[in-house]
């Protein structure tokens, strides 16, 4: 069903943790563009995230580190035209943020006034909480993320589970701590074992997104493409597909083609 618009309350992040408290999953998804945010939002999501993974789903690339600032900007402003109701994170992209807090702080602030996005998403704890810091004092809200992190791929060499080894989910727990500590709205645990999400998502009041994380956290995310049937070739355990829109895409197309050949459109109804 979908939602209308009139008088519908606007998702803020403080709205989401009112949902935590009393226990209403949050939804949300991923858009990269002004018609798929339009109808995300009309479907009724909770929250958008413009994500760093346009680099592979929009952009063809391996992966998340070579979409730029410029790229990510473009992309938001074209979301947020389309929104009405839900919340829209937007990702810092790799390089932006890590190691120096003053060009994190010139990226956030680029970010918010050129794209009217809500918030931002950076990925680490302990290592970019400067960063975060210097974000926050802007009085830019922050969700974080943990567990796989996309941006850290080349330290990783794998994009296998994170955090089964004891010493790893300590630093976890410790870091989503830390955030919510530091003054973060939320966070994003990717790909970690789902009892470690259950028990960080109960240990914080801030909400704990899970993406591959089990059923225990506050709300979950996928990527559109991924969950919409556009990207057969990723097939992780955590994905659920709702439907096959490469195959019903592949039909209209090749249809419309033999049409055109055969000289069927367009037709007498079909011309001015």
């Amino acid at each position: 069903m979908s939602i209308h618009f009139e008088n519908v309350r606007r998702v803020t992040t403080q709205r989401l943790i009112e949902m935590k408290k009393r226990g209403e999953k949050i939804s949300m998804l991923t858009a990269y563009d002004y018609t798929m945010g339009s109808i995300v939002d009309r479907a009724g999501v909770d929250v958008i995230l413009v994500g760093d993974s346009a680099s592979n789903v929009i952009c063809g690339n391996v992966t998340t580190l070579p979409i730029t600032l410029d790229q990510m900007i473009f992309l938001a402003k074209s979301v947020v035209r389309g929104v009405k109701r839900a919340l829209v994170v937007i990702d810092m992209p790799f390089g932006t943020y890590q190691g120096n807090s003053r060009e994190a702080i010139t990226s956030a602030i680029r970010i918010m006034k050129e794209t009217h996005g809500d918030c931002l998403k950076m990925e680490g704890g302990e290592e970019v909480i400067e960063s975060i810091k210097r974000v926050l004092s802007a009085g830019i809200p922050v969700m974080g993320h943990l567990g796989l992190m996309p941006q850290s791929i080349n330290k990783y060499g794998t994009y296998a589970v994170r955090a089964q080894e004891e010493e790893e989910a300590e630093k976890l727990i410790r870091d989503a701590h830390l955030l919510e500590e530091t003054g973060c709205f939320g966070i994003v645990l990717e790909k970690i074992p789902a009892k470690l999400a259950q028990q960080i998502a109960s240990e914080l009041t801030i909400p704990v997104i899970g993406i591959g994380a089990g059923g225990g956290v506050d709300g979950q995310v996928l990527v559109i493409h991924d969950m919409l049937g556009l990207n057969n070739d990723f097939s992780p355990r955590f994905l659920r597909r709702y439907a096959n829109l490469e195959a019903v895409m592949d039909n209209a197309i090749k249809h419309y083609v033999d049409d055109v050949k055969s000289g069927d459109f367009p037709n007498e109804q079909e011309q001015y």
